[in-house]
């Protein structure tokens, strides 16, 4: 049997023929990503929603929800739920995968996904040089803020989620990001 690793470019490739599917370059493996579920992604759009507003008017950098990816040290390109990036590290967007690892990565639990695999992924992007990985589980309603080599924090209730070493004075209550009801 021979092995064939794929690289970025492949990816990108095959992202041209299949444009309706997310996929993520992981050790050489292309795989392919799930739509997420609806309130999922609602948590998702709430949270790119508050950082933005705090992060655009003061021009601190970037922020991108899940389409977008990151072509990581370790030569694996992924896409978390949400992302943001210090404005000195990322001047210009690129047009293609941003060759860095975003200083917060975002993952919102959806129904089928595993928290095993949800915290692997975030500790992966720690691993290559995140600052913050935070993991959001909108069915139980609570936030875990993951860091390299550190023990997770979780929130929950009325608790307020910063991150004062990324993005000083930004405080975002849970409350705000979990879909209404209506």
């Amino acid at each position: 049997m021979i092995g064939l690793s794929l690289t970025s470019k492949d990816l990108i490739e095959l992202q041209t023929q299949i444009p309706d599917h997310r996929l993520e370059l992981i050790q050489g493996e292309i795989i392919v990503m799930s739509p997420s579920g609806y309130n999922s992604d609602e948590v998702a759009a709430n949270f790119v929603g508050e950082i933005y507003s705090w992060v655009k008017p003061r021009k601190l950098g970037r922020v991108t929800a899940s389409s977008a990816g990151f072509s990581l040290p370790n030569q694996d390109t992924r896409s978390p739920d949400v992302s943001f990036v210090k404005a000195e590290r990322l001047r210009i967007s690129p047009e293609s995968f941003a060759p860095l690892a975003p200083d917060i990565a975002v993952e919102v639990k959806s129904p089928t996904d595993s928290l095993d695999k949800l915290r692997e992924k975030l500790d992966s992007f720690l691993e290559q040089g995140t600052t913050v990985g935070i993991l959001i589980h909108p069915q139980q309603k609570w936030v875990e803020i993951r860091r390299h080599n550190q023990e997770a924090i979780f929130l929950k209730g009325e608790d307020i989620l910063t991150v004062p070493d990324v993005l000083p004075g930004w405080e975002l209550p849970l409350e705000e990001i979990w879909a209404p009801e209506f």
